[in-house]
């Protein structure tokens, strides 16, 4: 699978959501090389684009995602990663997802 980083100034938009509820969780961003840290340690990785720098998700609170499935879109240039939440809580807020506040 051949990530198209080149789209979004190096950073593709990465979907988060659970493996077997299939609620999505949060939305981040990754470059190549948090694509390649989360492949390889099967631990969502992101790209903050306030600090830039790269931080694994769960890495203060705890609150960790562990990779089940990735897919990408058509045009390679969005991901989907469906994950095992190791905790209780993906949202800073301490919500289970991030997505809870209803417009």
């Amino acid at each position: 699978m051949e990530i198209d980083f080149k789209k979004g100034d190096g950073l593709v938009p990465v979907i988060i959501q659970d493996y077997l509820s299939g609620q999505v969780l949060m939305l981040g961003f990754m470059n190549k090389q948090a694509f390649e840290k989360t492949k390889s340690t099967k631990l969502v990785n992101f790209y903050s684009r306030s600090r830039q720098k790269l931080w694994m998700k769960g890495e203060q609170s705890g609150n960790k995602l562990e990779v089940k499935e990735v897919f990408t879109d058509c045009d390679n240039d969005s991901i989907l990663i469906k994950v095992n939440l190791v905790g209780n809580a993906v949202c800073h807020t301490g919500e289970k997802t991030c997505f809870f506040k209803k417009l």
